[in-house]
């Protein structure tokens, strides 16, 4: 019985954990698409270089949270099996 309280613990917190990825991530993504615009508003001329930085940039964030998503996903079979 012990095992099934620390399974629903962690499937909550598994919960919170990829929620929290998830809003960090479409927030960082959001702040960094008005960056650029505001960025090739003021400064049209360097659109190239602007478009690199920030298509590398949303790469990066979104790799963070699939990472995330992939720990989340490695540490339940963990928990699970251990049980």
């Amino acid at each position: 019985m012990e095992a099934i309280g620390a399974l629903g613990l962690f499937g909550a917190l598994a919960v919170i954990a990829i929620a929290a990825a998830a809003i960090g991530s479409a927030t960082s993504q959001s702040r960094a698409a008005v960056a650029a615009f505001d960025a090739l508003w003021r400064q049209p001329e360097a659109g190239g270089t602007i478009q690199t930085s920030l298509i590398l940039t949303l790469a990066f964030m979104e790799a963070l949270t699939l990472f995330v998503f992939l720990l989340i996903f490695m540490l339940s079979g963990t928990i699970a099996g251990a049980s």
